[in-house]
């Protein structure tokens, strides 16, 4: 049969969901979103699998995920994207379909990803914002969070910050970008990571860190330390994963500054 391989950029609140991967009786994004594809594709057999280009634990959003499959029709972009976001459940959206090469993998063809986590910096939990952001009620100083942001960019072993369960080869990985932005109005931190893979909760692990030193609860470049110690329990807290989205999934050739994929060594 010929197939058409589709690249899909979705997008997804990831509230009431058990992830992205699929779960025997449970509802997850790729579980969701398989049989909505084979619905589409009129149920054939084999049925259609669903790549994603990583899981999502329960609970994170997801502002650019990317799935690749291949249909067994040769249907415009246009179709798919309609066809599609006229079955998903109001806690998804297709946010853009692309044909591409039969080479094409949504998994090991990443070569980067950004992340942001939404701090709220309330007092007690505000009940419409509980599902989409972190909440750390003690002072913060947002210049110490800055500052220690800026220890987590280069080439760096981040075992401190990986949870176990982990089933990475190597817990050695790159961050291009890291940064703080203070949103007064909405009373958040909003905190962005950008790097060329990320580990088992590094991102929640590496927010929880960088909150205590702009609380003052660590040495302001305590990061360091942890590279060296490489001690999970060091790192301590875990944030919650109502406040982590996947904003964007990176592929060779979209990003000049950083075009190299994660070494399959290092996956």
């Amino acid at each position: 049969m010929f197939n058409i391989r589709y690249k899909v950029t979705l997008a997804y609140d990831g509230t009431l969901f058990s992830g992205f991967e699929r779960q025997p009786k449970r509802r997850t994004i790729e579980g969701v979103l398989t049989q909505k594809v084979n619905v589409m594709a009129k149920n054939p057999n084999p049925p259609i699998v669903v790549y994603g280009s990583g899981r999502t634990d329960a609970g994170v959003h997801a502002l650019g995920q990317v799935v690749h499959f291949d249909f067994p029709f040769d249907l415009p972009t246009k179709a798919i994207y309609r066809g599609l976001n006229s079955l998903l459940p109001l806690d998804m959206e297709i946010k853009k379909a692309e044909k591409v090469s039969d080479t094409f993998h949504a998994r090991y063809d990443v070569s980067g990803k950004r992340y942001v986590y939404r701090l709220d910096l309330g007092e007690f939990k505000n009940p419409f914002k509980r599902n989409y952001t972190g909440n750390w009620r003690f002072p913060i100083d947002i210049e110490r969070v800055q500052t220690a942001m800026k220890d987590f960019v280069g080439e760096h072993d981040f075992s401190s910050f990986v949870a176990s369960g982990s089933t990475a080869r190597s817990n050695v990985r790159t961050i291009y970008e890291a940064k703080a932005i203070l949103d007064k109005q909405a009373n958040e931190i909003q905190l962005e990571f950008y790097g060329n893979g990320f580990l088992y909760n590094m991102v929640r692990i590496m927010v929880g860190v960088v909150v205590e030193i702009g609380s003052q609860m660590r040495p302001e470049h305590d990061i360091l330390r942890l590279y060296d110690v490489k001690d999970r329990d060091q790192a301590r807290r875990t944030m919650p994963a109502s406040g982590l989205y996947l904003k964007k999934v990176y592929y060779e050739g979209e990003d000049p500054k950083h075009p190299t994929k994660l070494p399959k060594r290092q996956r």
